[in-house]
């Protein structure tokens, strides 16, 4: 860093304690100059002086070689130009000076005190030198002249480059700042587009999450139940030819359900596409949105949605697929939030699949309390029958179903707990609070 603050860059190989090479030929252009006329002022010094005319050429030449270090040591060049004032030397000198020293990152007292000595020198020796002309006969004016002369001489030497240095020095400091300042709004607007990035990544995942959740809570049971009336109707087929029949309409029904929820779904990803490639503003967090909103208006019956009046249903239908389902409820019904109903039935809904996947022929028992400011649910199962009497569906699992049963839950402010019984079967418990917190 210069001690003038001109331009803070990195050194690009100047020499000594120049950062740049353009500078340190002006300084030096600078200082040839300033020493060739202090060599001439000095011939009609050392007159003045009664010296030999080679000594003053050779002071004055020294005197205004100083100006080459006037970055480095800017106060020592005004004190040079101040010191060589009485022999009427050094013009160039002392306003190059003044105006370093107001340019550089000195205090303002020593700026004030060097610029004040500068302008009491100029004016004493101007004033001298006025008075001895008009003493000589040179000027015919009368001495209020004198004074004027003086201080209008000096301050025209001293005040000019004092303020333009000042305004230099302010604006090159200003600049400075201001690319500070825009240095680190890059870099911070830098770091927010990274932080924006990661939570964009973050609600796609998110988002995928949620949208495999709510495909799997909506196709998966019906799919289940499919699999294991088909199971049931290969057992059968030969032996009760009615029962068969009615079967096989229940897995058509249920596999026109299975589609219609899929088809809808399905549609609502597609319109949710295409609206972000009409508009890329639109998150993908509402495609998201919109999936589960269409997931949790899958149709049971003609296009409703899942409610806790549709667990009866529900339970019919695994009745149908041969599990013995006993359903029991504690205190009065009273209508819930949708989402707090909606997630309720998905979790005995899912509950109910995994026995059909794990347990097939379990009996299977389905609690239901209303309390007062929650709902809780509980769905057990006694332990399976004997390895040689269990389905022969052999329904895979991907296991989803209880993280995405949790998720729900928790996701509503309630509390789920899942796992084997100590008779041998398993339990999945959950508490929803009637009013859920807010997202």
């Amino acid at each position: 860093m210069t001690t003038t603050g001109e331009d803070h860059v990195p050194a690009r190989g100047g020499p000594w304690w120049w950062e740049r090479r353009r500078g340190a030929v002006l300084d030096v252009s600078l200082a040839a100059v300033s020493a060739l006329e202090c060599a001439v002022e000095g011939i009609s010094f050392a007159a003045d002086a009664g010296v030999p005319w080679a000594a003053g050429v050779v002071f004055g030449a020294l005197a205004g070689a100083v100006l080459v270090v006037r970055r480095k040591w800017p106060i020592a060049v005004v004190l040079v130009a101040i010191a060589v004032t009485p022999a009427q030397m050094g013009f160039l000198m002392a306003v190059v000076g003044l105006y370093t020293l107001a340019a550089c990152e000195l205090p303002r007292r020593i700026i004030g005190a060097l610029a004040g000595m500068s302008l009491l020198g100029s004016m004493i020796v101007t004033f001298v030198r006025v008075r001895q002309d008009m003493a000589r006969g040179d000027l015919g004016i009368g001495d209020w002249f004198i004074p004027f002369a003086a201080i209008t001489i000096s301050l025209g030497l001293t005040a000019p480059p004092v303020l333009l240095g000042m305004y230099v020095g302010a604006r090159r400091r200003l600049m400075e700042s201001l690319r500070e300042r825009a240095d680190s709004l890059e870099r911070e607007l830098q770091l927010l587009a990274e932080r924006a990035e990661e939570r964009a990544e973050w609600a796609r995942n998110e988002e995928r999450t949620r949208i495999a959740r709510e495909m799997h809570d909506v196709v998966a049971h019906r799919v289940s139940l499919m699999v294991v009336h088909a199971a049931a109707l290969q057992a059968v087929a030969r032996k009760d030819p009615e029962k068969a029949v009615k079967n096989a309409a229940l897995v058509g029904d249920m596999g026109r359900q299975a589609l219609t929820e899929l088809r809808e779904m399905l549609g609502v990803l597609r319109s949710g596409s295409e609206e972000r490639r009409e508009r890329a503003s639109v998150p993908l967090a509402a495609v998201g949105a919109a999936a589960a909103a269409a997931a949790s208006r899958a149709v049971l019956d003609e296009g409703e949605g899942p409610s806790l009046s549709g667990l009866d249903e529900l339970i019919g239908q695994s009745a149908a697929a041969g599990m013995v389902v006993d359903l029991s409820v504690e205190g009065r019904a009273r209508p819930y939030p949708p989402e707090v109903e909606q997630t309720a039935f998905r979790v005995v809904q899912e509950a109910l699949t995994n026995v059909h996947k794990h347990a097939s022929g379990a009996k299977t028992y389905v609690r239901l309390a209303h309390r007062a400011s929650e709902i809780a649910m509980q769905v057990e199962n006694e332990p399976p029958p004997e390895p040689g009497s269990a389905s022969s569906a052999r329904l895979p699992s991907g296991g989803n179903g209880l993280v995405g049963m949790k998720e729900r839950v928790s996701a509503l402010g309630g509390v789920f707990v899942s796992g084997p019984t100590d008779a041998g079967g398993f339990r999945v418990s959950a508490v929803i609070p009637s009013a859920p917190r807010a997202a």
